[in-house]
């Protein structure tokens, strides 16, 4: 029989750590300070794991089924979810440093770098500015010319006609640095050309 919300509440801490079991390896460890975390024991490979899935009552009883019910899948294809975890934080931290204000930050460096003026510097940080709220957390490889294009009418609407053709053109070399370090497929500025 599974574990209920009911028996969850009403352990408490013991002089030594103990579990209360749930089904299909899914688990409560209460810790002798109270405690409650929940983890999953498995096989795979012929090896036991343990999963952790986060603490009771951040984690409710449902969360917890539902993340052991995918583990289960991932077993189902011969995907160790311990493994997967590893690779989703991985790519969470990758497209974190792929935002287009990370990559425009990192491209703002290099050419301070490259001894530019420190009006050019400042100038080129107040045109990105305007991108920011619309596009500097969306990962640079996801942003099409439209989104773009959108953050440009905005400017323009205000009557800065100029000043919407040098923030094109410094999105423009944004993206040509991301690029050359492989983390956009082309210059979406440049679609815009023709605009």
């Amino acid at each position: 029989m599974g574990l209920t919300a009911v028996a969850i509440k009403a352990a408490k801490g013991r002089a030594k750590q103990y579990k209360l079991t749930d089904s299909d390896g899914l688990h409560l460890l209460v810790l002798p300070s109270g405690g409650r975390y929940w983890r999953m024991n498995y096989r795979y490979l012929g090896k036991y794991k343990t999963l952790a899935f986060g603490i009771w009552p951040e984690v409710e009883l449902a969360d917890a089924r539902a993340k052991r019910d995918e583990a289960r899948r991932l077993l189902a294809r011969g995907i160790d979810p311990s493994e997967q975890l590893k690779q989703d934080k991985i790519m969470a931290s990758v497209a974190a440093a792929n935002t287009f204000q990370a990559v425009a930050d990192e491209w703002l460096a290099k050419i301070e770098r490259e001894d530019l003026s420190p009006v050019t510097l400042k100038k080129n940080r107040w045109l990105l500015s305007f991108t920011y709220p619309a596009l500097g957390g969306r990962p640079i490889a996801d942003i099409s010319p439209h989104e773009l294009l959108a953050v440009l009418r905005t400017v323009e609407v205000r009557g800065r006609h100029e000043s919407a053709k040098r923030i094109r053109a410094t999105c423009s070399q944004v993206f040509r640095y991301a690029i050359a370090t492989a983390r956009a497929d082309r210059d979406v500025a440049a679609d815009l050309k023709g605009r």
